[in-house]
């Protein structure tokens, strides 16, 4: 457990009120010219002279009108959202009578529907991501109950962390206890160790109930019924012959899609190729047609990008074409689920026949046999070498039946297009880059990737020219990269 600058302030007294301060007053940074006490309401101040003027309101404010009270942000979060969950409701409710109890002004609301805790920390989930990188708005943020907030012990450092960093006050609702958990600046180990007691039971809960989920997914996989998740493109979630549960059905929307996806690779498309015309004709990847089936909106947050609409790339293609789930089997990581007797358990019917299937793996393969180099775990400059063409980073690929290969610009698996994509052999560019680090700074040693990234070296490649003949296998093209340190060029050297 990271360790907290955690101090103690003594509890203060009301003239003409008996009762002390249930919660400690905060010593919080000037995130506005307004005093930040956590009293209740209708409890007397005296600690503001009577004639001394109150500040007028920040246009930052969120709030719609001018309040001396504390700003607070209600967090709502609910991993799966069906029509009779009242969840949601329950919680603002919750969040609603903390805010009151501790005499805060709620100003918004950060909802995360469909997100789980165990997946997604607070500062992955797409609303309060959003609003965790803007802390000066807000002086608290509620939750109805700290399995709200966080599902494990890691994750609540974290949060606590943030919070003593920006002077926010993080609030849990304690419906058993009818007395929110506070936790301020000026927070105690007592406070501390109980919030991650609580984070550590949400925690336990969680794998208690993956592992049901896991044993109660072996029966569906046993039975060929669909046990939820994301439904395999080309399919739709249809009630169980049997009566009971699910299994899926073709999906008429993307059957055709599927259809056509296997006749473009056999007509001989790269799957670069086919994302790009299926982004072109608006056909939406299979997170989204899943989000469409169940009545949600398409898109979401990925890699710490939020997205309207996620792209097509030749990877999630891949992972379609190569699934045995279009032969409507029931696939567990991977692999076909089989039965007793050694048949594959089906889930659905076929998309594909099996001699399709194989045709189709055949041609797959075929593409990407090769003779692939051996390289280090990571290459010398991934973080270092960037594309001109789009300023996005190149990574190192194997080219297919050579043993050697290249850095190369990956917009298209970022769902993205490059103008001018480049690419260089890697021991090329790895030479040049050396041999310039050794020459600005004077030094005959080993240079690592850590060497070069803590120094702010960066190598920018523009597209290389069409033609050439045997001499573009003599070395690099140096016409077409650019070294940089630090923002400088020192491709002339000063003297």
């Amino acid at each position: 457990m990271s360790r907290f600058p955690w101090t103690f302030t003594p509890t203060r007294h009301f003239p003409g009120n008996n009762t002390r301060d249930p919660i400690r007053t905060p010593r919080v940074r000037s995130k506005r010219p307004r005093r930040l006490s956590y009293q209740p309401r209708g409890m007397a101040d005296t600690s503001r002279s009577a004639d001394m003027p109150k500040p007028s309101p920040q246009p930052s404010q969120l709030a719609s009108t001018p309040t001396e009270y504390p700003r607070a942000l209600g967090a709502v979060r609910l991993s799966y959202l069906t029509e009779v969950t009242t969840s949601p409701g329950r919680q603002r409710a919750s969040i609603q009578l903390c805010t009151e109890q501790l005499g805060f002004t709620l100003i918004a609301e950060a909802t995360d529907i469909g997100v789980s805790a165990r997946k997604m920390s607070p500062f992955e989930r797409p609303s309060l991501s959003s609003w965790l990188r803007r802390p000066d708005e807000y002086d608290a943020i509620v939750w109805s109950h700290v399995d709200r907030a966080v599902r494990s012990v890691a994750h609540m450092t974290e949060l606590i962390e943030w919070g003593q960093k920006h002077a926010t006050t993080l609030i849990f609702g304690m419906p058993e206890e009818h007395q929110p958990l506070v936790v301020t600046l000026q927070a105690d180990g007592d406070v501390i160790r109980r919030c991650m007691n609580l984070a550590y039971v949400a925690e336990q809960e969680t794998r208690a109930i993956s592992a049901r989920l896991t044993s109660a997914h072996e029966v569906l996989r046993a039975t060929g019924r669909y046990g939820g998740g994301l439904v395999p493109f080309g399919y739709k979630k249809a009630p169980h012959p049997s009566g009971v549960g699910w299994c899926l059905a073709p999906d008429p929307e993307t059957v055709a899609v599927v259809r056509a996806i296997v006749d473009d690779v056999h007509s001989g498309m790269s799957l670069v190729a086919i994302a790009r015309k299926l982004e072109a004709a608006g056909v939406p990847v299979p997170r989204d047609r899943h989000a469409q089936l169940q009545g949600r909106p398409m898109g979401g947050r990925r890699h710490g990008r939020d997205f309207e609409r996620f792209r097509w790339t030749a990877g999630s293609l891949s992972k379609i074409l190569r699934t045995p789930t279009l032969m409507g089997h029931r696939v567990h990581r991977g692999k076909t689920v089989s039965n007793a007797e050694g048949s594959p358990v089906l889930i659905g019917p076929p998309l594909l026949t099996e001699e399709e299937f194989q045709a189709l793996q055949d041609i797959l393969n075929a593409r990407s046999n090769g003779i692939h180099p051996k390289r280090r775990e990571t290459s010398l400059l991934i973080g270092v070498a960037y594309c001109a063409g789009c300023s996005g980073r190149m990574y190192f690929a194997t080219r297919k039946a050579y043993a050697y290969g290249d850095y190369v610009c990956r917009a298209s698996a970022r769902g993205t297009t490059c103008p001018a994509p480049a690419a260089i052999r890697e021991s090329w560019l790895d030479d040049y880059t050396v041999s310039r680090f050794r020459e600005v700074f004077a030094t005959d040693g080993e240079v690592t990737r850590e060497q070069l990234l803590r120094d702010g070296v960066r190598v920018t490649v523009a597209k290389g020219r069409s033609g050439g003949g045997p001499d573009r296998l003599a070395g690099p093209d140096t016409s077409r990269l650019t070294f940089t340190i630090g923002g400088s060029l020192p491709d002339q050297l000063q003297p």
